[in-house]
């Protein structure tokens, strides 16, 4: 059976104030669930992690 990594719509748009801002928000945290499914730094996974 495949990892299925879930990203919940509503904690995401009460923490973020704009598409741009709800845009990386969803991407750093689909980075950092497959960087942990796959034992890897989330930097491996996306070598622009972290950056602003």
């Amino acid at each position: 059976r495949p990892a299925r990594v879930v990203v919940y719509r509503r904690p995401v748009e009460i923490r973020t104030k704009g598409r741009e801002e709800r845009a990386a928000l969803v991407h750093e945290v689909v980075v950092e669930q497959v960087a942990e499914l796959l034992g890897l730094n989330p930097e491996t996974v996306d070598p622009r992690y972290g950056e602003d």
